[in-house]
């Protein structure tokens, strides 16, 4: 192979490589960007106290404005009338987050708290249910 030629291939492989660097520099970003930014999402701890007569079976997050919640926070606890609680880690994508407590008679409790800090919601007796009706 001449010495043209050869300065030809090799700024040809150079161009190849380069480009193909870049290329997986610009997907891997594309890719792992959001993963990083979740990582990276606020979490807050949220304390919730049951002074209530009514035992608490089922808690879901969701934002604030929204009714799509997520899974359970509890799986097969409970939080105990009278005086039982639950401290649970949320993930927050904004400024705050909607708790949904379900009690024992199917009846939900709701309370937005502050992805600022840690939080502690207590149901009483004198929380008012939302039972559908």
């Amino acid at each position: 192979m001449k010495g043209n030629d050869m300065r030809t291939t090799l700024r040809k492989s150079r161009f190849l490589f380069t480009s193909l660097s870049a290329l997986a520099i610009f997907v891997g970003m594309m890719i792992g960007g959001p993963l990083l930014s979740r990582a990276h999402a606020p979490t807050t701890a949220i304390t919730i106290v049951n002074n209530s007569s009514r035992e608490i079976r089922h808690v879901y997050l969701s934002a604030p404005d929204q009714n799509n919640w997520g899974s359970d926070q509890l799986g097969s606890s409970v939080i105990s009338a009278n005086g039982g609680s639950v401290t649970i880690n949320a993930s927050c994508d904004g400024p705050s987050i909607k708790v949904i407590a379900e009690d024992n008679q199917g009846c939900f409790f709701y309370q937005v708290v502050s992805c600022s800090e840690n939080a502690t919601w207590t149901i009483t007796n004198s929380s008012t249910p939302d039972c559908g009706n």
